[in-house]
C-alpha cells in the first residue's frame, strides 16, 4: 500500500464513510481524482478501512525484523580471518571450527564476504629439467624436419584407456526421487575386473583398437609382456613394417608396464 500516500488514504475512507460505506459509491466518488484507470481498487479500499478500523491507524504496520544473531560483525571477522589462515577447509569443518551452523557460515561466505567456492584445476606436475628436455627435444624435432621431408609421417602417437565391465557408479549423479527414503545400496566389488584398450594415430590414419589379451585369449589389463606382443604382432602389421626405416613412436603417458627395457628398443 505504499502507493498512496497518507493524504490519499485519509481521503478514501473519508469518502468511504461518506458514502453509507459503499464501495461502489466511493469508486464513483474518486473518479475526478484519479480518472477511469488510476482509482483503488476494490480490494484496496477493503484492505485500507480494515486496516483503519482494526488498527486505528493509516500508517503501515512496521515489520519486525530478526535479529542476526549468526550473522553479526563478530562471526563475519572471524569468518574473513579463518579463509585468510586457510581457505582450503570445507565449509563443514570450518563451521565446526567457528561454532556455527554449515547455513550461516554459508550465508557469511556468500552474502557478507562475497566469495565463492571455486574448484581445484589439476595440471602436470613439471620437475626442474622438464624445461630443458623439452627444449632439447623441440630442438631436436626441427633437425629432423629440415633432414627428411617426410618425417611428420613417422610420427605415431598412442594412448590407452582402462575399461570397468561391472559399469561405474557416480553418486554425485544418481538420484532416486521418491517420497521417502528407499536406502538404496549400489554393491561394487572390492577389485572390478576391467580390460585395457590400445589405439594409435599417424598419417596414414588410426590404428586399432586393440584389446589385450591373455594366453587363454581372455580380455585383461596391459602389463609388460603384453604391451610388447601387441608391438611385435600387431602394431608392426598394422602400419606395414617391414623392418626398414624408422619410426617416432609415441607412448603416450609413459607408464611402467611398456618402459621395459625390450619395449623402449623396440619403440625406437
Amino acid at each position: 500500500m505504499e502507493r498512496y500516500t497518507l493524504e490519499q488514504r485519509l481521503q478514501i475512507v473519508q469518502i468511504f464513510y461518506q458514502n453509507n460505506r459503499s464501495v461502489s459509491a466511493t469508486l464513483r466518488a474518486l473518479r475526478p481524482f484519479y480518472g477511469p484507470f488510476n482509482k483503488p481498487a476494490r480490494s484496496t479500499i477493503d484492505r485500507l478501512v480494515a486496516k483503519f478500523e482494526s488498527t486505528f491507524s493509516l500508517h503501515n504496520v512496521p515489520v519486525p525484523v530478526r535479529a542476526r544473531s549468526a550473522r553479526s560483525d563478530e562471526n563475519i571477522a572471524a569468518a574473513s580471518a579463518s579463509v585468510q589462515e586457510d581457505a582450503n577447509v570445507s565449509l563443514t569443518r570450518r563451521s565446526q571450527q567457528l561454532g556455527l551452523s554449515v547455513t550461516s557460515l554459508w550465508r557469511i561466505l556468500r552474502k557478507d564476504l562475497g566469495l565463492h567456492p571455486y574448484k581445484i584445476k589439476l595440471t602436470q606436475e613439471l620437475k626442474p629439467f622438464d624445461h630443458l628436455k623439452r627444449r632439447r627435444f623441440v630442438n631436436w624435432a626441427q633437425e629432423q624436419f629440415e633432414n627428411d621431408a617426410d618425417f611428420h609421417r613417422k610420427i605415431i602417437f598412442s594412448d590407452e584407456a582402462h575399461f570397468w565391465l561391472n559399469g561405474f557408479v557416480n553418486k554425485q549423479n544418481m538420484r532416486y526421487w521418491a517420497g521417502s527414503n528407499p536406502h538404496v545400496v549400489h554393491e561394487a566389488p572390492l577389485h572390478p575386473e576391467k580390460i585395457t584398450v590400445w589405439c594409435g594415430l599417424h598419417a596414414g590414419g588410426i590404428i586399432g583398437p586393440y584389446f589385450f589379451v591373455d594366453d587363454n585369449d581372455r580380455h585383461v589389463t596391459v602389463n609388460g609382456n603384453r604391451y610388447r606382443d601387441m608391438i611385435n604382432d600387431f602394431f608392426f602389421a598394422a602400419i606395414g613394417w617391414n623392418g626398414r626405416g624408422r619410426h617416432l613412436f609415441s607412448t603416450g603417458r609413459g607408464h611402467m608396464p611398456h618402459s621395459t627395457r625390450y619395449n623402449r628398443n623396440i619403440e625406437n
